[in-house]
């Protein structure tokens, strides 16, 4: 299989035949919401431009802003505690459990304080976190829950398609996910009221625009009485070509998918015998998507290093270390944060600094990160058999 396919070259093609004209233009955007919701068992699908600006647009319309604390996992990508600062909110990192590696329930539990108005759990590498116990803490504590799936397409949790339980889950198309049109994102929710002000927020707050409304139009914007923007908003909206390219992804996305879990399996059989190396592990009831495949690295007479080296010395593709826990990176040891350190320091003596995550902090410089973006499986087999043949060098 083609990562591109004709269905996107044909859909792009007829993007580009209409000219983006008024009457036809977001035309594929509003397919790819209404099948994006359908797909994913929700009532309302909103498109954007990227998964970045989905997590500040929901942490907006979920009335997050100064002072308000939001409770993020430690190990993920930075852009889940940005959104955060984006907002001029808080964020504070929770802990992950040391053998799913997605944010402790317990953790956030201990975390929560007055001033929590929000929590976004990952859904790291493809596998969902224990939602029904987030949303039980949440509902107990009137907060808000925002889901940051990025990771996960097709992912399960007990029965339920990943995406269709918390108040918002956030979704990208950035290259390197299960789906993609280059950049783009989504943000799925049954809330009517949260759908209507995450179209408006990433409309540049336009009151036309509604529920099964994406963008105004001509008849909208022709009368020098009309009324355009009745709230603040981002111009968060995606273009109809990323929309096309999106739609058809999506109309795809079972294979894509299906894709990665076949790398997945070749690469954990091949390391099965080897106890040293760890896999992620999954809990009954929950289905993983597979975005990468993970090992724990658990044998102290190895360095990371020595085992990446190796495995590309016997010709594997290489392999990702996970991301620095996000209150290690500069930007939060020094508090650059472009002057929202000052609104912080108002709030209290926030500290991000060695000690505040142990688990995370154990667990992610052994993290080996294998991609599983294999159209062809054959590649998926060659690579699993080179990290046995490594896996055998050290053993």
């Amino acid at each position: 299989m083609d990562r591109i396919s004709n269905l996107e070259r044909a859909y792009v093609n007829e993007v580009l035949d209409h000219g983006f004209s008024s009457k036809k233009n977001y035309s594929f955007v509003t397919r790819l919401e209404k099948e994006f919701a359908e797909k994913f068992h929700t009532k309302y699908a909103v498109a954007m431009v990227n998964g970045t600006v989905t997590l500040h647009a929901a942490l907006e319309v979920a009335g997050v802003g100064e002072g308000d604390e939001v409770i993020v996992p430690a190990l993920t990508m930075s852009s889940t505690n940005m959104c955060v600062l984006f907002s001029n909110a808080i964020p504070v990192f929770a802990d992950i459990n040391p053998d799913t590696w997605t944010i402790s329930v317990e953790d956030i539990q201990r975390k929560i304080t007055p001033r929590t108005k929000a929590i976004i759990p990952v859904s790291l590498y493809g596998l969902s976190p224990d939602i029904d116990a987030i949303m039980e803490i949440a509902n107990e504590h009137d907060i808000t829950v925002i889901e940051d799936d990025a990771q996960c397409f097709l992912g399960y949790y007990k029965g339920r398609i990943v995406g269709s339980t918390a108040h918002m889950s956030s979704f990208s198309f950035q290259a390197g996910k299960h789906m993609t049109s280059g950049e783009g994102g989504m943000v799925t929710t049954n809330d009517p009221e949260l759908a209507v002000m995450l179209r408006r927020f990433s409309g540049l707050g336009y009151g036309s625009i509604g529920l099964d409304k994406g963008r105004i139009n001509k008849d909208d914007i022709q009368s020098p009485t009309y009324e355009r923007h009745i709230m603040m908003g981002w111009n968060y909206r995606p273009s109809d070509l990323c929309g096309a390219v999106a739609l058809a992804q999506l109309q795809r996305l079972d294979e894509l998918v299906d894709a990665r879990k076949k790398a997945a399996k070749h690469f954990m059989n091949a390391v099965a015998r080897y106890e040293w190396l760890i896999p992620q592990a999954i809990p009954e009831g929950y289905t993983n998507s597979y975005w990468a495949m993970v090992l724990k690295l658990d044998n102290d007479k190895i360095t990371w290093q020595e085992f990446r080296n190796k495995f590309r010395e016997f010709g594997g593709d290489g392999i990702y270390g996970a991301w620095m826990l996000g209150y290690l990176e500069p930007m939060y040891r020094t508090q650059n944060f472009m002057g929202r350190e000052k609104m912080i320091a108002r709030y209290g003596n926030y500290k991000y600094e060695h000690g505040l995550c142990p688990v995370a902090e154990e667990i992610q410089p052994r993290l080996l990160q294998f991609k599983t973006n294999y159209w062809d499986e054959a590649e998926a087999v060659k690579q699993a058999e080179i990290l046995c043949k490594t896996a055998d060098y050290f053993n």
